[in-house]
């Protein structure tokens, strides 16, 4: 009992330990991996709003900010959050989603010009396909999609362009999009706590929270 107890205090020493590592390993290395992870494996998460290295690195844990992480990745990670994002205080800023008047849903097959307020896009590098909701941009995303592609969708109150990765969704609400049953996404909590309970909503979700399971269920 007491070997298993001094294992276990020895493991969770080293996991919250801040490692150390010349600035040249981290630049080239680790930031990288760190914001890859990052950006394929994780919900929103803001380094600011934590005291120390090992809160923040807890409450990823313990909230299950990401997922599938092994023991590199979440090193990684935790550095890159901790020495990069913490301290970059820009917000970025997205164009408005616009699509012309040929355009059409690779799911559905509908025009998108004509449901401007729910156009949302995955987007590559030089390309994009866009969709007239997230719903079927969701289908379309379980099937087809690099998983580390860009995901752009519209604040419903404000119409702003936001990441999806960072977005919260409600679905099973009284607002309908084009198809029907829709995730309906906003930037914060509040907000979509807000209209949950203005629009009789059913869940509020973070975009890896969404299984391909709950997208199909908005059609029933």
């Amino acid at each position: 009992m007491f070997f298993k107890l001094f294992s276990l205090f020895i493991v969770t020493t080293f996991l919250y330990a801040y490692p150390t590592y010349s600035t040249a390993v981290k630049e080239k290395k680790i930031y990288p991996m760190g914001e890859k992870v990052y950006s394929k494996l994780c919900t929103q998460i803001k380094p600011q709003n934590y005291s120390s290295y090992d809160e923040m690195q807890n409450e990823i844990i313990s909230k299950r900010l990401c997922k599938n992480l092994n023991d590199t990745h979440f090193e990684a990670l935790s550095l890159y959050l901790w020495d990069i994002k913490r301290n970059d205080t820009k917000e970025k800023e997205y164009e408005k989603l616009t699509v012309t008047q040929h355009e059409k849903c690779p799911v559905c097959g509908m025009f998108l010009y004509k449901y401007p307020m729910w156009v949302c896009k995955i987007k590559y590098k030089d390309s994009y396909v866009a969709f007239d909701g997230i719903k079927d941009m969701l289908k379309y995303y379980f099937e087809h999609v690099d998983k580390s592609a860009e995901i752009l969708v519209q604040e419903y109150y404000t119409a702003k362009t936001i990441n999806a990765r960072e977005a919260y969704f409600v679905s099973g609400s009284d607002v309908y999009g084009p198809m029907g049953n829709e995730f309906i996404a906003f930037k914060d909590e509040a907000s979509a706590k807000r209209f949950m309970l203005d629009h009789r909503a059913k869940e509020i979700l973070r975009f890896h929270e969404i299984t391909q399971e709950k997208v199909y269920i908005l059609d029933n």
